[in-house]
């Protein structure tokens, strides 16, 4: 599947996705968010039909690959930090974007407002769909999923903003009159009980699967991985094992070719638990608006790929074992030669770029963002069964740790024998250094490293020679306009 031959889905979150500008105060700069506003729909007017609540449930969707949850806000905040990232593209080209690879971003640093304000956009569309779907006559069940699929992005955009912020305003519902707009940042536990509760509600209502013009969709898969991620986070080991459990039964499996699963003609594929759907849709160039592939790309390449921003750095280079087909599927080299036959120029400004974004030559069309069709990974399988390991390995059950490390790494040999080898050891230390390893080699370039490192306890000894300091750089600033806004109602993070 590729460009506008996608399924029907994903072709009506494309054409829908402008109706997330319709339904939220509009924070986006980028012009491609621009709509005429004869073209929208009034309030009062709305929320009358199950058309109108499908409509509303597309847009959350549709927002999720806007330039603030998938771009330089996105990328800023969750994987140019970490060890295994760095800004890219030439020196003087979005030099700020240094900032976030030393620590040294203050609270004025304009992408951490993007990223806040997508966070939040998504979340207002989803207490929308949550506050007005209830009262709309149509079919039951229907109504059901799409507040569970509501609830389970409201939960994704919530554990993004308290991971990257600590404590965070916790909004449930749309604001009803002036006293409920500025409200005070909600302690993180809070938020985190919040995001469970969602996620609970989500699971027990979501399905395993859609048929294919529904694909995409979040699913019971989805919330179970998302909920044990967010366990992961908060050391509740019996609640991973038990969510992941619960998923490895659900008929997910690893793609067998690593590469060819991050290619748009593999998107929501066996390992697929979540993607953000991203669409190239002819003749439709506002809603052709992902650039998560696009600011990646490789930059001055023939033809154009991008901005060539987000570029593996030589340490994740240097940290594959030999053999491991991973490095070549998620480090795209200058002078190479891809899987699909196009030559990368040897006068690509980056020695290296992030393979796992990249969209091959053919389906760049001429007036369109590069790569707009790719997907965003969110959730894989892989990552299912990393963290099956690492609750089995604290909750002192190596033999299933291993064997769900293990499958991971079989997979990363590629069918040669004699690399990759098994782990073997049964010593919980070492079980535990080896899975953390894993992680980072499987996920790499999927902006899920630095915090993963942070969860670990190990900021100091991974990011310290860069300038990460304890007591400090756990969280990042709130935004200093929206502390601005809130007129001191909402509080800076110690540090900043």
């Amino acid at each position: 599947m590729k460009l506008n031959h996608k399924n029907t889905y994903i072709q009506k979150l494309g054409l829908i996705a402008i109706l997330a500008t319709t339904l939220v105060m509009p924070a986006c700069k980028k012009e491609f968010l621009n709509v005429d506003p004869q073209a929208k729909q009034p309030e009062a007017t709305f929320w009358k039909t199950a058309d109108d609540a499908s409509k509303a449930v597309i847009a959350i969707y549709g927002n999720l690959r806007s330039w603030g949850n998938t771009a330089f806000p996105a990328l800023a905040v969750e994987s140019i930090p970490g060890d295994d990232a760095e800004k890219g593209s030439t020196a003087n080209d979005a030099s700020y974007l240094n900032s976030f690879d030393n620590y040294t971003a203050s609270s004025t640093e304009g992408q951490f407002g993007g990223f806040w304000q997508a966070q939040y956009q998504n979340i207002n569309l989803c207490n929308q769909v949550l506050d007005n779907v209830p009262g709309i006559n149509m079919d039951a069940s229907l109504k059901a999923r799409y507040l569970a699929e509501a609830k389970f992005v409201r939960a994704y955009s919530y554990f993004r903003l308290v991971r990257a912020f600590g404590d965070i305003p916790l909004r449930l519902t749309v604001p009803k009159d002036v006293s409920e707009f500025n409200i005070p940042r909600t302690p993180k536990a809070q938020v985190y009980a919040a995001i469970e509760k969602d996620l609970d509600e989500a699971a027990a209502v979501l399905p395993q699967t859609y048929p294919a013009a529904d694909l995409g969709r979040a699913t019971k898969g989805a919330a179970l991985a998302l909920h044990a991620k967010v366990a992961m986070y908060l050391g509740k080991w019996d609640q991973v094992l038990s969510y992941t459990n619960t998923v490895m039964t659900l008929g997910y499996d690893l793609y067998p070719n690593f590469q060819e699963g991050f290619r748009t003609n593999h998107e929501n594929n066996v390992e697929s638990v979540f993607e953000i759907q991203c669409a190239l849709l002819l003749n439709n160039k506002d809603a052709s608006n992902s650039q998560y592939s696009q600011v990646q790309g490789a930059r001055a390449n023939t033809p154009d790929l991008g901005w060539g921003f987000n570029v593996p750095t030589p340490a994740l280079d240097a940290a594959f074992e030999a053999g491991d087909v991973r490095r070549n599927a998620t480090i795209l080299y200058r002078g190479e030669t891809t899987p699909q036959g196009d030559a990368i120029s040897n006068s690509a400004d980056n020695p290296m770029y992030n393979e796992k974004s990249y969209v091959p030559f053919a389906n760049i069309i001429s007036g369109y963002t590069q790569g707009a069709d790719q997907n965003v990974r969110v959730l894989r399988f892989a990552d299912v069964l990393l963290m099956n390991a690492e609750a089995a390995n604290e909750l002192n059950n190596p033999t299933l740790a291993k064997t769900s490390l293990n499958r991971v790494r079989a997979r990363a040999r590629g069918g040669v024998a004699g690399v990759v080898p098994d782990v073997t050891t049964s010593d919980k230390d070492a079980l535990r250094q080896a899975i953390w390893k894993e992680r980072q080699l499987e996920l790499a370039m999927e902006s899920d490293r630095y915090f993963d490192v942070i969860r670990q306890g190990r900021g100091t000894a991974v990011f310290g020679a860069k300038g990460w300091k304890a007591g400090k750089n756990e969280v990042w600033p709130i935004p200093s306009t929206e502390i601005d806004i809130s007129v001191g109602v909402l509080t800076q993070n110690p540090g900043y």
